[in-house]
């Protein structure tokens, strides 16, 4: 490596989270913001997929992760009549492959201690725009900071970076539909390796998905979700959650059980996402990272995964070429097809899973059954399940 830099980090997600500590232990000075006065978690839990448990293995969080989550053998979702519509087992595709559930709090705290200087993080601090010399920062204040040698934009699907380079966007919608969540205590759920689904046509997904341990709380837990259009998870009221215990009674009443815990509306998260597509992660000696650079639906359940990768293939770029504009160049090239191939797959499945078309229902629950036990198809979506580059998709 040819010298020392003082990198920037905005966000401390869990893209900023992984690229501090990548970029820390390779001896570069860090400054790191975060918008939010005291940094936490975001959301309830998600499913980590094995490339993603590669990156914490990079990094020694490997066993502790698996410690706090809770190993997951299968995805499993079948339709209101029982019919089955997705199985699939880790095992298919490598007897020692396999999912983990966590908490978002699980892996927050996982990287925010293993960062020896996360007390020096700046928090509180909105940064907003990249001054025209593209080494300095300004925050909603007006407070300038750098100079930088390198900007890690790792500020979230909604970034205001991203926003201040508008040239660099060519796609960005918000998809008409979201979730909400919650996390729910395990209890006696007998499906603890299991992620399961269930779908009322392509209106209606609900998902119970073990997650292991929280950081603040005993016991084992479960993130609840159920997909609604965006105006009803923005309207969410006590009315709206009468009806989702009605439609839960009627779409899986094995899982009414566990919501007795939930008493008003404001215990579950609202949840929407974003399609966002660059022309370039780089711009100058900025990159962009995780959902900053490529914002997806959750359908593939790659979000975390794509940011840890991110973080991880930056620090290699860094590494190999010891020179920040070789870096920056090489970046692109090593996550381009990775990111692609999940941004397409994720754009056209939400449809099937969430939508108002009613006939897509009918033909997912027709086709995905009997394709997943085609041997060349069942291995491609494992592999893409896995979080694995399929070459047939170039």
């Amino acid at each position: 490596m040819h010298g020392r830099w003082h990198i920037a980090i905005v966000g401390y997600g869990a893209a900023g989270q992984a690229a501090s500590l990548f970029l820390a232990e390779q001896g570069h000075r860090l400054t790191v913001f975060e918008q939010a006065a005291a940094p936490g978690p975001v959301g309830a839990g998600f499913l980590l997929q094995p490339t993603g448990l590669g990156v914490l293995a990079r990094l020694g969080l490997h066993e502790q992760a698996l410690a706090q989550g809770q190993r997951i053998e299968r995805l499993h979702g079948c339709n209101v009549s029982g019919h089955c519509v997705m199985d699939m087992r880790y095992a298919d595709h490598a007897a020692d492959c396999f999912g983990l559930g966590l908490t978002r709090g699980s892996l927050f705290t996982l990287l925010r201690d293993a960062y020896a200087d996360s007390a020096q993080i700046r928090t509180g601090a909105c940064i907003e725009t990249i001054d025209a010399d593209g080494r300095h920062l300004r925050d909603s204040a007006g407070e300038r900071y750098g100079p930088f040698d390198l900007i890690v934009a790792a500020d979230g699907a909604h970034s205001r970076l991203r926003a201040s380079v508008p040239q660099l966007v060519r796609r960005q919608r918000t998809y008409p539909w979201g979730a909400i969540w919650c996390l729910l205590p395990a209890e006696k759920w007998p499906y603890h390796d299991v992620l399961q689904q269930r779908y009322g046509g392509t209106r209606e997904m609900i998902g119970l998905l073990p997650v292991g341990r929280r950081p603040d709380r005993d016991g084992r837990w479960l993130t609840f979700y159920f997909s609604l259009p965006g105006e009803q998870i923005d309207a969410f009221d006590d009315a709206a959650l009468v009806r989702l215990r009605e439609r839960v009674t009627v779409l899986w009443p094995e899982a009414l059980s566990l919501l007795a815990s939930i008493g008003v509306p404001q215990q579950l998260q609202r949840a929407r996402y974003r399609d966002v597509v660059l022309r370039t992660p780089v711009q100058g000696r900025t990159v962009f990272i995780g959902d900053a650079a490529h914002a997806m639906s959750p359908q593939l359940g790659q979000g975390v995964n794509m940011a840890l990768l991110d973080a991880h293939a930056l620090a290699d770029a860094l590494a190999t070429t010891g020179d920040i504009e070789a870096a920056l160049q090489l970046y692109p090239r090593a996550r381009r097809h990775h990111v692609a191939v999940y941004q397409r797959l994720s754009r056209w499945l939400t449809p099937l899973f969430q939508s108002e078309r009613d006939g897509l229902a009918r033909l997912r629950d027709i086709a995905f059954g009997p394709l997943g036990r085609m041997p060349l198809a069942r291995g491609q979506m494992l592999k893409i399940l896995a979080g694995m580059k399929t070459s047939w998709l170039r």
